[in-house]
C-alpha cells in the first residue's frame, strides 16, 4: 500500500520490538538485528524500538554497532517510527519517583534514547510519565513528571525529536487519560512535545479507542494499536474500523504502530506481526 497516495497522507504502519525483546518478559529474545529483518520481510514501513536489552539498551550500544544498524535500517527500507525507554522494574525509570537519584538517572536515561533516536533518524520518542508511589502525593508525582518532560523535551529539540506523552492506565496511575495527557502536553508550554494514545489501554477502561483520536485531534502524534489483552487488531472487541475513520476524519499524519503480543512469554512474535498487518493493511484498503 502506498501511504502517499488515497484517503491517508499518514507515513505507514510499524511494529513495536518488545515481542521479540526481553521485555517484560525474559523470553522469546532476538538481536535487533533479527527483528529488523523480520519485520522487513512482512512489509511493515517502519519499527518502533524499545529501548531494552538486546534491543537498544544505550549503554549497551558501541558508536560502531549504532552505524551497522542504521545501515542495515536503510538495507531494509525501514523507517524508525519511534522510540521509548523500558519503564518498570530494574532501574525504574519513573520520572515521578519520589526518589530524587531514580529521577536523575530515568531523565538522563532519556536524553540518551533521544540522542540515539536523532542517530537512527527516528522522529519521535515516548514519554510514559511515570506512576504514583505510595506516601508520594497524586500533585506532587505529576509535578516531578512535568519537570522532568520539560527538561527532556528541550534536549529532544535541540535534536530536532518530537516527545509524545502516552496515557497508561492499565499499567499506571498518573496519565490515565486523553484529557491527563493534554493537560500534561499544555503544561511544557513546548511546541514539541504531543501526545498519542494506545488502543489497548482505552479498552481497558472501557472506553471507544476513536473517541480519542477526536479528543486528541491536532496534538495526536503517535498511535500505538493492539486488541484488548495485547491481541492483534481485530482478534478481540476493538473496532477499528471506525478507528480508522476517525483518524482519516482529523487528518492524521503519522504512524500506526503495532504494539501486540508482550505480556506473555508464550507469544509467537512472527504471528502477531503478520497478523497485525494483514488485517490492518486490509481495512485500510476498504477506507481507499
Amino acid at each position: 500500500m502506498n501511504f502517499e497516495k488515497g484517503m491517508y497522507k499518514m507515513k505507514g504502519i510499524s511494529f513495536n520490538t518488545w515481542v521479540y525483546s526481553s521485555f517484560p518478559t525474559w523470553v522469546p529474545s532476538y538481536p535487533l538485528e533479527e527483528v529488523i529483518k523480520r519485520i522487513s520481510s512482512f512489509g511493515y514501513n517502519a519499527i518502533e524500538i524499545g529501548c531494552a536489552s538486546p534491543h537498544a539498551w544505550p549503554d549497551y550500544l558501541s558508536n560502531e554497532r549504532r552505524r551497522e544498524i542504521l545501515k542495515l535500517l536503510k538495507e531494509k527500507n525501514l523507517k524508525v517510527s519511534a522510540m521509548l525507554p523500558a519503564p518498570g522494574g530494574g532501574p525504574g525509570m519513573n520520572p515521578s519517583s519520589p526518589l530524587a537519584e531514580e529521577r536523575k538517572f530515568t531523565i538522563n536515561h532519556y536524553k540518551e534514547v533521544v540522542r540515539l533516536a536523532s542517530e537512527w533518524e527516528c522522529p519521535t520518542v515516548i514519554w510514559v510519565a511515570g506512576w504514583v508511589v505510595h506516601g508520594t502525593s497524586q500533585q506532587d508525582a505529576w509535578n516531578y513528571s512535568l519537570q522532568g518532560l520539560i527538561d527532556v523535551a528541550n534536549f529532544a529539540k535541540k535534536h530536532g525529536v518530537t516527545m509524545v506523552v502516552e496515557p497508561t492506565p492499565a499499567d499506571s496511575n498518573l496519565i490515565e487519560t486523553a484529557d491527563d495527557a493534554l493537560l500534561l502536553r499544555e503544561q511544557t508550554g513546548l511546541s514539541n512535545v504531543k501526545v498519542m494514545f494506545d488502543t489497548f489501554h482505552a479498552l481497558y477502561r472501557n472506553e471507544v479507542p476513536s473517541d480519542y483520536a477526536y479528543r486528541m485531534g491536532e496534538y495526536l502524534h503517535h498511535v500505538h494499536i493492539s486488541d484488548h489483552d495485547r491481541l492483534p487488531p481485530g482478534q478481540g472487541r476493538g473496532d477499528f474500523p471506525s478507528l480508522l475513520k476517525a483518524l482519516k476524519d482529523i487528518h492524521y499524519d503519522g504512524y500506526l504502530s503495532m504494539e501486540v503480543g508482550f505480556h506473555t512469554r508464550q507469544s509467537e512474535p512472527d504471528w502477531y506481526a503478520r497478523t497485525s498487518i494483514e488485517y490492518l493493511k486490509a481495512k485500510l484498503a476498504e477506507l481507499d
